[in-house]
């Protein structure tokens, strides 16, 4: 793990990973809406309306968990000063924030024929904005810094703090009077889900295209972040450049 944290030897390993990753996540992506547009019934109460939820449940499941991700990484980044951590942790706010404006706009798409409006102030609704504005503010905050290293910390610390809103916005159609359904996917056990098999399994496989596309994405963002980072270093001039590698103990 140690040589992993490592710029050069990460970047040569997420550009190794990232093409399979990519596309596995376009596999899955097809798989999945093509059993949801397609083969899945109509839902006995909401038609066709409901095949929303193949884009909006597998997004708001990821706007949770690359919070998760971004926070943990912020933790590494702020306790190690590992520059990998810090450079992975920003990563994810944009990718997190597409998540949750994602969520938000499907929502309200499949809110209006449902509940007969765009908008209301449910309490998932507003706890899950709440959250793109967490993703905004770790976005801004780590922008307002010149030094970018500082700008990352001082984000990362942002991110702990706004972790509390994560249980606020999985509990709360539990905790609060509110008309967004409760979760129809049993974790612990899939065959108790609510929710047929011939939409469940469609489901899950978006749900894997989006994680393994998360991970694409960081991989992606992460290189050209540490490019950026590390611009002075010779391993990066050896890469942009095609400079060749100074024999050790030579002298730059």
């Amino acid at each position: 793990m140690h040589r992993l944290g490592s710029p050069p030897t990460f970047y040569r390993f997420a550009g190794a990973l990232r093409p399979w990753l990519m596309l596995v996540a376009l596999a899955a992506a097809v798989v999945g809406l093509y059993g949801g547009l397609v083969l899945a019934p109509p839902d006995y109460q909401q038609g066709d309306a409901y095949r929303i939820m193949f884009i909006h449940v597998p997004s708001a499941w990821m706007s949770l968990f690359v919070y998760a991700f971004m926070a943990v990484a912020g933790l590494v980044a702020l306790v190690w000063r590992v520059k990998l951590a810090e450079v992975i942790a920003m990563e994810c706010a944009p990718a997190g924030a597409a998540f949750t404006l994602i969520t938000l706009a499907t929502g309200s798409l499949w809110g209006k024929p449902m509940w007969g409006t765009w908008w209301t102030w449910d309490a998932r609704l507003t706890s899950e904005l709440v959250l793109f504005f967490l993703y905004l503010g770790v976005i801004g905050l780590y922008h307002a810094f010149e030094d970018r290293r500082r700008g990352a910390r001082a984000a990362s610390l942002l991110a702990l703090v706004g972790i509390v809103n994560l249980p606020i916005v999985h509990y709360s159609v539990q905790w609060w009077n509110t008309l967004h359904q409760g979760s129809t996917v049993d974790w612990l056990n899939l065959g108790r889900s609510s929710i047929a098999p011939s939409m469940l399994w469609p489901l899950l496989v978006m749900a894997l295209a989006t994680h393994l596309y998360f991970f694409a994405s960081i991989l992606g963002r992460s290189r050209i972040g540490l490019l950026s980072l590390e611009s002075g270093k010779q391993w990066v001039r050896q890469r942009v450049g095609g400079q060749p590698a100074q024999p050790t103990g030579a002298r730059t």
